[in-house]
């Protein structure tokens, strides 16, 4: 099994470079969503509307369960991973996330329709993927490639 602190760093890292991972609870099946990251730890924070899937799940509720699902851009890194979602309109947390990507789905940081949701995440499953060239050249070097993935994924502690 990959160490569990790479496995964690790798994890931040292709979070932080394409910060769209598909998110679900119980309630709403998977959407896109832009997830916002602050020095690589939990919570995981993303804006949404009252009026989405999200928005209307989350109003007026406490914390309901939720899973994501990472692929990095290069696709070396996959990740499904977990927590707990809710409304958290912090406005110090808005005022320091705020971006002009965000601005362009607002009327402003006071919207009232803006939605600040809190994902406090609890663990991980990443896999670090070989690329397919580097897994044809162990095949003609006689080398099993399907020994060194499992030494390439694992869980991690995320809380």
């Amino acid at each position: 099994m990959a160490d569990a602190k790479e496995l964690e760093q790798k994890f931040w890292k292709a979070l932080k470079s394409d910060r769209t991972v598909m998110l679900a609870t119980d309630t709403v099946p998977p959407r896109p969503m832009t997830g916002i990251a602050e020095d690589e730890r939990s919570p995981l924070w993303f804006f949404t509307s009252s009026q989405t899937d999200f928005g209307i799940a989350l109003e007026g509720r406490t914390a309901q369960h939720a899973t994501g699902t990472l692929t990095a851009k290069n696709h070396e890194v996959f990740a499904s991973f977990s927590g707990n979602v809710v409304i958290d309109n912090d406005r110090a947390v808005i005022e320091r996330l705020w971006n002009p990507f965000v601005g362009a789905w607002f009327e402003g940081k006071d919207d009232p329709k803006l939605r600040l949701v809190r994902m406090d995440l609890d663990s991980a499953h990443v896999w670090l993927n070989e690329h397919t060239m580097v897994a044809g050249v162990k095949l003609l070097l006689g080398i099993d490639p399907k020994k060194s993935y499992k030494a390439k994924a694992g869980d991690v502690d995320l809380g």
